[in-house]
């Protein structure tokens, strides 16, 4: 049996990484890793790939940037002739970005087999670009897998069959397991050390937040207001440092950095007093590790998060960011619990379907 990854940017990574480990002990099955290079990561390393577990990629199909139709059309124009000469027997897909909807398009019109990871997931948000990509994905897709019970809701209300849904736990979360203890050592060295407690991480990437002046001006303000009472750290994707640039936005006493290499970023998350974010990932990662997470959106396709987990929806409201950060600082921090089947096995609850 041949099976095809499809990755497309750093979070695919995190979640390819626990099924490619569990399908090696499938001697019958051979793997091939496609990354479309949708977006190119200097952080994503081969010491990183090491600790994942996962070789370099077989395939690069070095799409770059774009817009959404360019780099979507794009993927499937290059991804088509792969297909056609690897015949592969099932291409599974990850997430919600647009190799995934591209890639399961490609799969679907030729006759191959398509398998969803993090299937099901809805924010009931057509304005996001990624909602689009999770709707048509799953309705494309045989084989879906999903993180948690929302989810299986979802696909049974838009009518998939219940025989295709298997519900597995969270692929990231795998990861996580798997390199907290490398991250939890880092801590105790450069950056993290380097930084007073108590602080807040600040991640900030979605266009909504961040190509929008006057909202951007309103968040930064904020993060500007909490930054008087506890330090703000903000490795800031390169888009949003260019919008505050392109906006001539003040950033004031907020410690703004580069991106920072994931078992870096994951040790700064497990220390941080408060993480703000408009990242889905960071909300999930934050409720596995019991950290407060302050969400600037008003929704979210993630929430068990909300209803069981440490986050809590700020929308771009700084009067409720404010509040919320002063429950923090008091010790009245949302108390979560960690969901079902988020326990490090996913991937291997997901190896043990494909291989029948």
């Amino acid at each position: 049996m041949n099976v095809f990854h499809i990755v497309g940017a750093r979070p695919n990574f995190m979640k390819v990484a626990p099924v490619m480990n569990a399908l090696k002990t499938r001697p019958h099955i051979v793997q091939t890793l496609v990354h479309t290079g949708q977006h190119y990561d200097a952080n994503m390393s081969e010491v990183f790939l090491e600790q994942l577990g996962i070789p370099a990629p077989d395939v690069n199909l070095a799409v770059g940037s774009g817009t959404h139709a360019r780099q979507t059309a794009e993927i499937m124009t290059r991804f088509e002739p792969v297909l056609l000469d690897r015949k592969p027997d099932l291409v599974l897909v990850y997430g919600d970005v647009n190799s995934t909807v591209a890639a399961a398009l490609v799969s679907a019109k030729l006759g191959v087999r398509v398998g969803h990871v993090e299937a099901g997931l809805r924010s009931f948000d057509r304005t996001m670009p990624e909602e689009i990509n999770r709707l048509l994905t799953d309705q494309l897709a045989d084989l879906l897998f999903t993180p948690s019970e929302d989810a299986d809701v979802n696909l049974r209300n838009e009518g998939i069959p219940a025989e295709q849904v298997f519900r597995v736990g969270n692929v990231m979360i795998d990861s996580l397991v798997k390199l907290l203890p490398a991250a939890r050592r880092q801590s105790q060295t450069g950056l993290c050390l380097s930084q007073p407690k108590p602080y807040a991480l600040v991640t900030l990437h979605r266009p909504a937040n961040v190509d929008d002046a006057a909202i951007l001006k309103r968040i930064l303000q904020s993060l500007l207001e909490v930054s008087q009472d506890l330090a703000v750290v903000f490795p800031a994707h390169p888009r949003t440092r260019k919008r505050i640039a392109d906006f001539g936005l003040q950033a004031g006493q907020l410690q703004i950095l580069d991106p920072l290499p994931y078992l870096e970023f994951l040790a700064m998350q497990s220390r941080a007093t408060v993480v703000i974010t408009d990242s889905g990932g960071i909300q999930e990662e934050t409720t596995y590790l019991g950290v407060p997470c302050l969400t600037l959106r008003e929704n979210t396709e993630r929430p068990v998060t909300v209803s069981l987990g440490t986050n809590v929806l700020v929308g771009c409201d700084p009067s409720k960011l404010r509040s919320e950060v002063s429950r923090v600082l008091a010790g009245q921090a949302k108390k979560g619990t960690i969901p079902p089947l988020w326990d490090g096995h996913a991937g291997e609850r997901i190896a043990a379907v494909i291989a029948g």
